[in-house]
């Protein structure tokens, strides 16, 4: 008993207690289909043609080799037999065979074979072919079932663009059910827009079997979409083009982003321009400015020196230091120019590169500092350093800078402590680092370090102009480099900047 509460049994056929019914039914038809031909064999010789009876006989083996099986094919010749010794070979009613009847009966003998041995044969084919056709069609709904199984959209189509097979992911990506897609011409049902041509795109399958591309396509509801398509042509035994199988993925999002993405890159190439633009405008407007600075300066510091020499008896003392303070701002201004012009100088002056020995730049940076500062207590620390590729002077200066910050910042230590050395860090790249014991400043102010005229002491303190750093930073940024710095209130501070390591092709030049 099965679930539905019927028994299977029921509707089984019924069955004798000896053979099969299905047995029963073609030994019967042998039996029967041979009484038939003798009967109507009979009957036609009645009317004088007796060539008709082996004729009818042949029908009854024949339909027996046809529909039943090897059994009764086999009864149904030897009952064939006996009936044309019996009935129509003289003598007749009787089985024996005279010898001038021989050759007749021995032709009906191997005609009766013939056809069972050709009906057998059939049988064979027929079943092989009844199997083939059923491991073909497990296949294909194997096949078919793997396929649904995919996100991806999945349609086969024939030469003619009219949709034969549409897959589970087709189904829910467009819209449209297997039923309603298979049969419709997928150009009317997707309304496709291509790239080019369909000539095109037809004559590039055809001489490569395949062709991928993007296509916009309408759903169902009506929504436009953008999928990446590809197709492969199936050709028949003759090389014939059948059929076009297409894989096709969902890219409207990604195109989107793409077109968004290309959107911010003109933006920023246009604002990156106008930056540029306005950078090129402010360094020239800065080197004209100190350039023209120069003269005005040179007046006021050369009349103001003349003035204290010439009448420095007949000036009290507040008048002279009123001119002493003239002359320092002067001297002070004029630094400051000239800093303002090396630093617009490294804009515009092109990077003259080669592989430089940053040791001895360092040691000849150094020997000119000590001149400055031989008075002063201060102990050297300096590590081996690495060559690497860039431009000498740039980087000479670099250092002079750094340097000469750690010589400034650690005057009111009794004994400074100056080193400098290079770690590999930042991805690879050599990490140079200027570390002193000096007063420091506090990490919190540290993106105005290396602006412009940014100082975090007094004027009083610690004279400067303030580009010293905003220099470092422009001459590192050219080398492809990066620089931080890490300090501490009365802790001394530590200045590290990357420049790019020497590769094997540039070893070589």
């Amino acid at each position: 008993m099965n679930q539905s509460g019927i028994d299977a049994n029921e509707f089984a056929a019924p069955q004798s207690s000896g053979l099969p019914l299905k047995y029963l039914q073609r030994y019967g038809l042998a039996v029967l289909s041979v009484g038939v031909a003798v009967s109507v064999s009979l009957l036609v010789e009645h009317f004088h043609l007796r060539p008709a009876a082996g004729q009818f006989l042949l029908l009854a083996v024949a339909i027996n080799a046809w529909y039943g099986e090897r059994g009764p094919a086999l009864l149904s010749v030897i009952l064939a037999i006996l009936g044309m010794d019996y009935f129509f070979i003289p003598p007749l009613h009787d089985f024996r065979v005279a010898p001038e009847d021989l050759p007749y009966f021995t032709t009906f003998i191997s005609l009766a074979v013939l056809v069972c041995w050709f009906s057998t044969v059939r049988r064979r084919v027929e079943a092989d072919l009844r199997q083939t056709r059923d491991k073909l069609k497990v296949e294909v709904e194997e096949r078919s079932s793997l396929l649904d199984l995919t996100n991806d959209s999945i349609s086969v189509r024939n030469m003619d663009f009219i949709l034969t097979y549409w897959n589970r992911g087709a189904e829910e990506f467009y819209g449209w059910s297997r039923k309603e897609a298979v049969g419709k011409g997928s150009e009317e049902l997707l309304r496709t827009i291509y790239p080019k041509p369909v000539e095109e795109i037809r004559a590039e399958l055809l001489e490569k079997n395949q062709w991928e591309g993007e296509l916009t396509r309408t759903k169902a509801d009506g929504t436009q979409v953008v999928v990446s398509s590809r197709w492969s042509l199936r050709r028949d035994q003759q090389h014939r083009p059948v059929a076009i199988l297409e894989t096709s993925n969902d890219i409207t999002g990604r195109k989107r982003w793409e077109e968004e993405i290309q959107g911010l890159n003109q933006e920023l190439t246009k604002r990156s321009l106008a930056l540029e633009a306005s950078n090129k405008e402010l360094e020239a407007f800065a080197y004209s400015i100190s350039h023209d600075l120069r003269a005005p300066l040179r007046h006021m510091s050369g009349f103001a020196e003349l003035l204290r020499k010439n009448a420095a008896a007949s000036l009290n003392e507040k008048s002279q230091r009123y001119l002493t303070i003239i002359l320092e701002a002067a001297s002070r201004m004029g630094n400051l120019i000239d800093d303002l012009l090396a630093f617009s100088r490294i804009s515009r002056a092109e990077a003259q590169k080669s592989i430089v020995d940053l040791g001895q730049v360092v040691q000849d940076v150094v020997a000119e500092v000590r001149q400055d500062a031989k008075e002063r207590n201060i102990i050297w620390k300096i590590d081996p350093l690495p060559a690497c590729y860039g431009d000498r002077s740039m980087l000479r200066l670099a250092f002079i800078n750094l340097i000469s910050n750690a010589v400034k910042f650690t005057r009111p230590r009794p004994q400074a402590e100056i080193e400098i050395g290079c770690t590999d860090q930042d991805r690879g790249d050599p990490v140079l680092f200027v570390r002193d014991n000096g007063v420091g400043f506090d990490m919190k102010y540290v993106n105005k370090l290396f602006g412009v005229f940014q100082r975090l002491h007094p004027q009083e303190a610690f004279e400067g102009t303030g580009i010293g750093l905003a220099t470092v930073q422009r001459i590192v940024h050219r080398h492809g480099g990066r620089i931080w710095a890490k300090s501490t209130v009365d802790g001394g501070a530590t200045f590290h900047f990357s420049l790019p390591k020497i590769t094997k092709e540039l070893s070589d030049r």
